[in-house]
């Protein structure tokens, strides 16, 4: 998405351009054949012009992994614009440090989950009411786009069957374990349809459907996974669920802003360690948690995910990135009893464990961060990989 976007961007700068050449850097020369990082933006560039795109593996821009530069030519093929741009996570983009260019600025007083926590015990107010009182009214009908959307990918990735596309040659499981959970008593069906529905949303991202970044698009199963669950299975309805989303968005939100959501950069710990995190607390809301069990439930979502590695065989959002769906789904309803089990109070916080993922990914080599050279990714012949 991230790439599309800068596209889009640069593209709509240059109507009148004769040609483009873009230059992927780092994660993205690395795995951008399998992520289809390629297709996303040539399909945006040919709409104005001819574009042509050149792998620089190995070479890594300064700021983040996720490195482009766009350059348009005009007339007698004289150099318009060259641009430098970065994908940072989610779809959005920057152009280097303090320079995020597709954000729709700071609304929120407050940045961390502590803070917030405090103001919702001292006002008596849950955390979508926080989120409300910032993004203002128009955030229902966002959401339930969010939500709708959401439903859609489940239910077509329970309803499709076959081969996903890549050189793995991978059948898709979504519907399998629907039926197959359907066929088990109460407790075994809920964990069978968890993955179910976890699976079905990878799968559809996995072959190009339509999906929602939650936050990214590798861990986007993982919230629709949880929320189609309890809508189905405890007949939520679906005000409260916008409620749970907009939770979500806010734990999403708060890692993004203090640490990062991009595999490039912190590995899978910041995809679907934070998707885990944005489900537990969605949750453990559901149920009836307080606000600091909710903020214990998301705590131990991420905490738990700590040190995960991006390593996706021949850079596709396949293995192990689907299977780590399904899993962090039920691990965030794990998180949800758990937390609910306590009185809230624990040692380490939310903020805490936001600071130690995004220290523990600087820490990571960059083989385990989405460049397919380490990892899983190497269990695989490189006749494969180079297919």
């Amino acid at each position: 998405m991230g790439p599309g976007n800068a596209a889009s961007l640069f593209s709509h700068r240059h109507l009148d351009a004769t040609r483009f050449e873009v230059d992927l850097y780092g994660s993205l020369a690395a795995t951008g054949k399998g992520h289809m990082t390629d297709v996303a933006i040539l399909d945006v560039l040919k709409k104005v012009a001819p574009a042509t795109i050149n792998w620089k593996k190995g070479e890594f821009l300064p700021f983040h992994p996720n490195g482009m530069k766009f350059r348009s030519y005009g007339q007698d093929d004289v150099l318009q614009e060259e641009w430098t741009a970065y994908s940072i996570g989610g779809g959005a983009i920057s152009e280097g440090e303090g320079q995020d260019i597709t954000e729709s600025g700071d609304i929120y007083g407050m940045d961390t989950l502590t803070q917030i926590a405090q103001w919702c015990d001292a006002s008596g107010r849950s955390y979508w009411e926080y989120v409300q009182q910032c993004e203002g009214e128009g955030i229902w009908d966002y959401l339930t786009e969010v939500w709708e959307a959401m439903k859609a990918s489940v239910e077509r990735g329970l309803e499709t069957e076959g081969r996903l596309p890549g050189p793995l040659n991978l059948a898709r499981k979504a519907a399998t374990y629907h039926v197959k959970a359907l066929g088990y008593q109460p407790n075994l069906r809920s964990r069978g349809l968890v993955f179910a529905y976890a699976l079905a949303v990878s799968e559809e991202n996995a072959s190009g459907g339509y999906i929602v970044t939650a936050p990214t698009c590798g861990s986007s199963g993982v919230v629709p996974g949880v929320l189609y669950h309890l809508w189905k299975g405890h007949s939520f309805s679906d005000r409260r669920i916008l409620h749970a989303l907009a939770t979500a968005g806010l734990i999403g939100n708060i890692v993004k802003q203090n640490a990062s959501i991009s595999g490039a950069e912190v590995g899978c710990q910041g995809e679907v360690g934070v998707a885990c995190a944005m489900a537990s607390a969605a949750a453990c809301q559901l149920f009836g948690g307080s606000p600091y069990q909710i903020e214990y439930a998301a705590e131990m979502g991420l905490e738990h995910h700590l040190g995960m590695t991006c390593d996706p065989v021949c850079g596709l959002v396949q293995i192990p990135c689907i299977e780590r769906n399904a899993f962090a789904a039920t691990r965030a309803l794990d998180s949800d009893i758990y937390a609910t089990f306590s009185d809230g109070k624990h040692r380490i916080s939310f903020d805490h464990v936001v600071e130690v993922m995004k220290r523990t990914g600087k820490d990571l080599p960059s083989l385990y961060k989405e460049t397919s050279a380490g990892g899983l990714a190497l269990h695989y012949p490189n006749a494969i990989l180079e297919s």
